[in-house]
Order: structure tokens, then sequence, then C-alpha cells
């Protein structure tokens, strides 16, 4: 009687397998820690990123770098992204300066930090945010020109 509940406990992992660690059964929701309006600067770059609430299943965010040079604001850098399910499961839609959409399919999540990954991708390659002291920071990272290269940020909520 042991043996056959073993092997049918044994059937019902092989037909059933765990699930990927860190990623699933995980949803759009679990990453409710990216919403709100989060600003940071770098000498005269001011930096802004946005992201909506994850309702509806979906995350959409907005990026904008605004140089305060000269004593005039002037637009440096724009990108409209979202995080999003899709049947590739969980991925990071990036549009930089309004291009056409890229993918980049979740890899890694936990409670506080994901990584998202485009291996075909010019640059960047993995796109990471993580969410540390109450300050959201992001890394895009990978080949470029043949040679490793990285960009990071670093953002506190807005106060209002």
């Amino acid at each position: 009687m042991t043996y056959l509940v073993l092997v049918m406990a044994a059937l019902s992992w092989v037909q059933n397998p765990a699930p990927t660690p860190g990623l699933s059964p995980r949803t759009i929701a679990d990453l409710a820690w990216f919403e709100g309006h989060w600003v940071g600067s770098d000498g005269p770059l001011q930096m802004e990123e946005i992201w909506t609430s994850a309702a509806g299943g979906v995350l959409v965010g907005l990026h904008k770098d605004v140089t305060t040079r000269g004593g005039t604001a002037q637009k440096v850098w724009f990108e409209f992204q979202r995080i999003e399910g899709g049947a590739d499961g969980i991925a990071y839609v990036a549009q930089p300066g309004g291009q056409p959409p890229t993918r980049f399919a979740l890899i890694e999540q936990a409670a506080r930090r994901v990584v998202f990954a485009n291996p075909a991708h010019d640059f960047p390659q993995r796109i990471l945010y993580w969410l540390d002291r109450g300050k959201l920071h992001a890394r895009i990272e990978g080949s470029m020109n043949g040679r490793e290269a990285f960009e990071e940020w670093v953002w506190e909520k807005a106060r209002r």
C-alpha cells in the first residue's frame, strides 16, 4: 500500500512539475511595489519614473529625464513601459523614445526584486528593478560593442 501511494505521488509530480522557483504562481499584483511617482537627480539631470497600479493585470510606466542646464528645463530622454502577462508569461515591454515595443521575459522574481531578459536584444539584454529602504532602483545591463555595460538609476517617492 505504501509503495502504491509513493508511485501515485511520483506520477502526480511528473504530470505537474513544481513551478520554476520565484516565477510561478506569481502575478502582476505581486509587483504592486512599483506603483507610484518616483524621482531622482544626478547633477542637473532630473529623473522621473511613474508606475500605475497593477489593477487590470498590467502596470503602465513612464520614464522621463530632463536637464536644467542653463536655467531652462529641456527633455533629454523618455520611455514608455509596461509590465504585463502574456502567453510567454510576465514580461517588461519597453518603448524607448516611443520606438516599437521590445519584450523582456521575467526570469527572476523575489519579494522586492525582478529581473527581465531578452538575450537577442542589442542593448540591454537584462533589466533589473528592486526596492531597497524605500528607494526604487533600476539597472540595465548586457553586452554593447563587445563589452559588458550597465547603467543604474535610483529614485525615491515624490513628496506631495
